[in-house]
């Protein structure tokens, strides 16, 4: 049996699959905010719980914002910042008394989907995350890529590629630069840039609702969101070259994506022709969690 953890800064999540990726239990528990001690704690009950009911004990992935620094072994850029600075996984095995698994949430989305979501059956998945933030995560035949210094995937935090006048120098990030890819493309991003053409405030979800009844501010908006997400695209594709990509996230829903990219993203990337699947998540907001029990080696059978 395989156990998930979703650490969220509002939701803990928890899972368990048996081999087959079948869901045998699932609870959640809301995140003790600005406790880590009760946090550790929370995972740990969750964890027992689960294992009482089925009477079984199993393997222990987490998934969570930010990563493990390479040079002091605690969590670095971590947006539930109760986090920051902390030995995450070794608190976790220290509070279960037993080893655990932690990746960046990112990187779980584009495990599961790799392993039995929407891009299951190929060897490259570049999985990314349009939300309340903007990340990614790259699997090799099951495995997620890391890197070095833990940073692989991390996309968002690059230039938007091919800027247009008014582009430059794009919004201030909070990692310290501005006009990288998350300012762009976040739902903050869409919703300030309809605010700007409108003067009202709606959300990802009611922008392309309005644009479908005919708002011609929300049509461009969303023109103009699928052009830089196409450019942000054609430059992972020209780096990594996967054999699918994978949309999770909120904005993943805005169905017009499906149709335009795979044209635009042609006329950014190096090649004569891009036939790249781009795909919708699967499994939705349970890929993070099913990644995280999936973080623990797969069978060679699998």
């Amino acid at each position: 049996m395989r156990i998930g953890i979703d650490l969220g800064g509002t939701k803990i999540e928890a899972i368990a699959l048996d081999e087959s990726g079948a869901i045998l239990s699932r609870r959640r528990v809301p995140t003790p905010t600005g406790d880590y001690v009760a946090t550790l704690n929370a995972i740990r009950d969750l964890v027992l719980l689960i294992e009482d009911e089925l009477g079984q004990s199993g393997t222990v992935g987490v998934g969570t914002p930010g990563a493990i620094s390479t040079r002091t072994g605690l969590i670095k850029n971590s947006n539930s910042t109760v986090l920051n600075g902390r030995p995450l996984d070794q608190d976790i095995s220290r509070t279960l008394g037993r080893p655990v698994r932690l990746q960046n949430d990112a990187n779980c989305f584009a495990l599961s989907e790799a392993v039995d979501g929407a891009a299951a059956g190929v060897r490259i998945v570049f999985g990314i995350i349009l939300g309340t933030g903007v990340g990614g995560g790259l699997v090799v035949d099951k495995r997620t890529i890391t890197g070095r210094n833990k940073i692989a995937g991390e996309w968002g935090h690059n230039p938007l590629p091919w800027p247009r006048d008014n582009e430059r120098p794009g919004p201030d990030c909070y990692c310290g630069k501005s006009g990288c890819i998350e300012t762009f493309l976040s739902g903050a991003g869409l919703r300030r840039d309809y605010h700007a053409r409108s003067g009202k405030n709606l959300n990802a979800d009611e922008i392309e609702l309005v644009a479908t009844a005919g708002d011609r501010h929300a049509q461009e908006c969303l023109d103009i969101y699928q052009d830089r997400l196409a450019r942000s695209l054609a430059a992972a594709i020209n780096i990594v070259d996967p054999d699918a990509i994978v949309l999770g996230g909120g904005l993943s829903n805005i169905t017009q994506l499906y149709s335009a990219l795979p044209a635009l993203v042609t006329n950014y990337a190096f090649s004569d022709g891009i036939d790249t699947p781009i795909v919708r998540a699967l499994h939705g907001d349970s890929s993070g969690v099913r990644g995280a029990a999936w973080l623990w080696p797969i069978r060679s059978s699998d």
